[in-house]
């Protein structure tokens, strides 16, 4: 199965968290859109790798993407390595995105900005044709190279580089994020508190989606930084 967007995210809830908008209104463009987990997000002070993938399944089936995958890397500890690289390459190829969406280059969480590096250098690898992976028949992949690679903002307030208008898919993109039941707000749990699981921090969504819309004449928008040229055939698309 072909997809035109690749989400990709390390922990369970960083897609719906960065970019749940954006794939909302891709999906519903028509557009197919799968997600990719790097870890399990197992050392999150929340909830268990086991509740987790159920939480992930949950979100994925409210989104209505295609596929959802979870390559079980170490949460928190995993590298920048030839194994690394080559299971992202493995998905990479296999789906064939246009599109990859992957986790802030700098952030609080360490893991983010690394898994921002490890998905560049596999978008990069993945276009070259000596870089041999096998699919799960054991035949060799064709090489490919995703066209751009978007990083979304995640808890630092980075300057975005490409804005997208979400006006009308903030609501239901705090709907999806409230699939990870575990993570965030919850006035029936008695779980132990974390800087994400108070209300505020749902409702700093929607106030960083509405900055980000007024920044480009919109009601809410979703930034992404890039680190290559973004261009257009249109200048007339422009808002």
């Amino acid at each position: 199965m072909k997809l035109d967007i690749l989400a990709i995210g390390v922990h369970p809830d960083d897609i719906e968290l960065g970019c749940g908008a954006t794939v909302l209104k891709q999906i519903n463009l028509g557009y197919k859109v799968g997600f990719l987990d790097l870890t399990q997000g197992e050392l999150g002070t929340r909830g268990s790798a086991k509740i987790r993938l159920e939480e992930s399944e949950a979100a994925k089936a409210f989104a209505g993407a295609l596929v959802r995958e979870n390559l079980k890397l170490a949460d928190g500890f995993f590298r920048n390595d030839h194994a690394s690289k080559i299971k992202i390459i493995e998905i990479i190829r296999k789906y064939q995105p246009d599109i990859v969406l992957a986790n802030a280059i700098k952030d609080r969480h360490p893991d983010h900005g690394k898994a921002s590096k490890l998905v560049y250098d596999a978008c990069f690898l993945s276009g070259l044709v000596k870089v041999v992976t096998l699919d799960e028949n054991d035949q060799k992949q064709d090489k490919w190279r995703p066209r751009k690679l978007l990083n979304y903002i995640q808890d630092m307030d980075l300057v975005p580089d490409i804005v997208i208008d979400v006006t009308g898919y903030i609501e239901k993109k705090v709907e999806l994020v409230l699939h990870f039941k575990s993570q965030f707000y919850d006035p029936d749990s008695n779980d132990i508190e974390t800087p994400i699981t108070s209300p505020e921090f749902i409702q700093n969504l929607t106030g960083r989606a509405i900055n980000h819309g007024r920044r480009i004449g919109v009601q809410h928008g979703e930034g992404f930084t890039c680190e290559t040229l973004v261009g257009i055939d249109d200048i007339t698309k422009l808002l």
